[in-house]
């Protein structure tokens, strides 16, 4: 039974992503730049930008921009995260290497929805897991300060859907890493650490992604700053430099290598997180070709050679 319940844990991902897929495929096919398209269109146009993207949104109706909240509580993503996941952080530190026990309710999360307890310990997945935890941890406390000190936001929106998918999505990621940790080691063994090629290349991997995500943001901020860094405008300028001068969203592309960096140090054969990259895939992309066709749109000097999303790709 617990093995089916596992299942269920990837194909929620995997249809969150194929929900994604679709609305990137829509997007394509049905411009929103033509007024009066009628209600489920503008429900869906609304629901699928933020920020600078929504503004291709004429004549949106006073009940959707009703349901919108400032672009900047993005920062509570990161907030959330970094709480949420730093107490599951702490909590399977603690139970893997003092030989605590975990509260019964993470427990019952992973006899829920985690791996099977008849299943082999392949090498050493409860150390991966912990790894990928850590770096999960990790990557929000640097976006989290990232938000507060270094990007610069406008008075651009979401909608208050987005909002609050955003919020429950740090949850749920964090919460399906913890169900990675194989069931025959919860009951408060010693965790042996063994470091294989595959934490080292995903470790390096994260790390070289990461990197580039902060410089790309910066250079995002620094548009708006003058260079002594005060804010100087709020307006949209074409960035340039380190990863832009091949896609219009660096910052998003570095998002996926930093998800795959994870499947890699769960050692390659984790379907479940396989599906948590392939959402992230489609939900990046489905960003960045917004942003791309905002950027062509708005700049008629904008690079030709520039693609959206993944260099010389797409």
């Amino acid at each position: 039974r617990a093995g089916a319940m596992g299942a269920v844990l990837g194909t929620a991902w995997a249809l969150l992503a194929g929900a994604f897929l679709v609305a990137l495929l829509l997007s394509r096919r049905a411009p929103v730049r033509r007024p009066g398209g009628g209600v489920v269109s503008g429900l869906f146009q609304d629901l699928i930008r933020y920020g600078k993207t929504k503004r291709g949104c004429r004549q949106r109706p006073a009940w959707l921009r009703l349901l919108q909240v400032p672009k900047r509580w993005f920062t509570h993503f990161y907030v959330v995260s970094v709480l949420w996941n730093g107490f599951l952080l702490i909590w399977l530190f603690q139970a893997k290497f003092f030989g605590g026990s975990l509260p019964s309710w993470i427990q019952h999360l992973q006899s829920t929805f985690g791996r099977d307890s008849q299943s082999k310990d392949m090498g050493n997945e409860h150390f991966s897991a912990l790894l990928v935890l850590m770096l999960l941890w990790l990557h929000s406390c640097r976006r989290l300060a990232e938000c507060l000190w270094t990007s610069v936001f406008s008075n651009g929106v979401i909608h208050i859907v987005q909002y609050g998918f955003g919020l429950a999505y740090y949850i749920a990621v964090g919460s399906t890493v913890l169900c990675q940790v194989p069931a025959n080691i919860r009951n408060g063994e010693e965790l042996s650490v063994q470091i294989s090629w595959c934490h080292i290349v995903g470790v390096v991997l994260y790390i070289w992604a990461s990197l580039h995500q902060h410089r790309c943001l910066v250079i995002l901020a620094n548009l708006r700053k003058s260079k002594s860094g005060k804010i100087v405008s709020l307006s949209h300028s074409v960035p340039f430099g380190d990863w832009f001068e091949r896609i219009s969203c660096p910052h998003y592309f570095a998002e996926f290598l930093i998800y795959v960096s994870m499947a890699i140090t769960l050692g390659f054969r984790n379907m479940t997180w396989w599906c948590v990259v392939m959402y992230v895939l489609f939900n990046q992309a489905l960003a960045a070709v917004l942003c791309h066709e905002f950027y062509q749109e708005n700049f008629s000097s904008y690079p030709e050679h520039r693609k959206a999303f993944i260099p010389f790709v797409f």
